[in-house]
């Protein structure tokens, strides 16, 4: 069957050159220009320092301490008034001083509940960035594949379109010969012009199609590519290993990072419950400090000195305002709708995981029935186009067989590329997508590799059983 079907398949295109871009070199690309991931990086970062600042409350704090200050005094009475002598007068007169302190300080919290909770959620956080970041990660390997496959599919139906249109304006311009010399009425020549003007409105509409195509690849690589590398003809659409939806269940449970962001925000907020529940809780802090201080006033010079102090600090809240409650409801509150969070991913997870094997399972189906309709559909042109050279068929016959063979052409190189999507989303279902999957397929690349779509009289090649 292949050797009647593949050359069928050969593009209209010529073969690309060397230097056309591969899958590999768009998703270096994209790694470097994509914006979501350089979000998504930045995100996972400052949730790191987060953590890292929710850590410092339950360290020691060392610092500097240093003070100075003026102080003016002037007494309101002098004992014996206006008859005091001049040595009382010195002594209750007003006075002024500067004193300088300086030292070092430390402080220790021994117990405070709520900073540790607070903590834990913040380490709970990170790892759903992280998680998040992963899921980022993943995307982007499914978002290039997609968008470097969709301008693949463009392309074919770009060259099943001309080909198509090619196709129909032979049959056009052959009735209007005919009807020239009289062999048909008018109205198959306007029956033909009508599939030939639909045929040129759907190519038209497949070049816009492309274009858009190539935009949405440029929205991750900031590139348009001149070129690109095709699918070789023989990649092999094999089943989903292992062949059991319940597998791909279980391992999307276990490893899918939509779950695992979800399950530590749930932890996070269990975390968060329990930090506002210990507002009511004592705290405890030690600290020390040393100071060295200086003092200078109009009857002593100078004086110095150091004090050493050793503390520890007991807080124990009675009331505040009803603020602790209300913090505990409302964390009650948030931990239930994550809860319900975790629930509903979980759900969708296993869904999307058993509906995409399905529809791998029924992609390499629909291909393969596809394969053999294009040989039917060849043959039932061949047979249209001889009826109707002895005047049995009739020309919408003829047009209609023309448009069914080009469509099985399009529909099977659709259903090659919606294998290969719905593959890789299949694997970041399960949470198992990574780079080596675009590396693999990257090895099914060529540029030498024609996409699919037919010759304008391929007959010859078909019937050929060399070929």
């Amino acid at each position: 069957m292949n050797k009647r079907l593949l050359p069928g398949l050969i593009s209209l295109l010529a073969a690309q050159p060397a230097f056309s871009l591969d899958l590999m070199e768009t998703y270096e690309k994209a790694l470097s220009y994509d914006s979501d991931i350089a979000s998504s990086l930045a995100q996972f970062q400052a949730q790191q320092a987060t953590s890292d600042v929710s850590k410092s409350a339950l360290l020691p704090k060392i610092s500097a301490v240093g003070s100075a200050s003026y102080t003016s005094f002037e007494p309101r009475n002098i004992p014996g008034g206006a008859n005091a002598d001049e040595l009382t007068r010195q002594l209750f007169s007003g006075d002024s001083y500067r004193t300088y302190r300086y030292g070092i300080e430390l402080t220790q919290p021994l117990f405070r509940a709520q900073d540790w909770f607070s903590y834990e959620a913040s380490q709970f956080q990170t790892e759903a960035a992280e998680a998040q970041y992963n899921l980022a990660q993943q995307q982007l390997i499914l978002d290039v594949a997609t968008a470097y496959f969709d301008v693949l599919r463009a392309k074919d139906t770009v060259t099943t379109a001309k080909a198509t249109e090619t196709a129909i304006q032979r049959q056009y311009e052959q009735a209007q010969e005919r009807f020239d010399v009289g062999l048909i009425a008018i109205t198959e020549v306007y029956e033909a012009r009508a599939s030939y003007d639909d045929a040129r409105s759907q190519r038209i509409a497949a070049d816009n199609d492309l274009n858009v195509a190539k935009e949405q690849l440029a929205r991750l690589t900031g590139e348009y590519p001149d070129a690109m590398e095709n699918l070789r003809q023989n990649f092999p659409l094999g089943r989903p290993e292992p062949m059991d939806p319940t597998s791909w269940e279980t391992t999307a449970v276990e490893q899918n990072w939509s779950i695992q962001a979800a399950q530590r925000q749930f932890s996070a907020s269990e975390a968060s419950l329990k930090a506002a529940k210990s507002d009511h809780l004592p705290t405890l802090e030690l600290s020390a400090s040393y100071q060295e201080t200086s003092l200078e006033n109009a009857l002593f010079t100078q004086q110095e000195g150091n004090q050493s102090i050793v503390s520890l600090s007991l807080t124990i809240p009675f009331y505040t305002g009803g603020g602790t409650q209300a913090g505990v409801r409302e964390q009650r509150s948030l931990l239930t709708a994550a809860e319900q969070d975790l629930n509903t991913v979980r759900r969708d997870v296993r869904v999307n995981t058993r509906s995409l094997f399905l529809t791998v399972n029924n992609n390499i189906e629909t291909a393969s029935a596809l394969e053999q309709t294009i040989i039917s559909r060849r043959s039932a042109l061949d047979a249209t186009r001889a009826g109707y050279e002895v005047g049995t068929r009739n020309i919408v016959e003829v047009l209609d067989a023309e448009r069914a063979y080009y469509v099985a052409l399009r529909d099977y190189a659709n259903a090659r590329y919606d294998y290969l999507i719905n593959s890789l989303q299949l694997k970041q279902a399960a949470g198992t997508l990574t780079p080596r999957d675009l590396i693999d397929l990257n090895n099914w690349l060529s540029a030498a590799a024609p996409g699919i779509g037919a010759l304008a009289n391929e007959k010859k090649t078909l019937d050929d059983p060399t070929q």
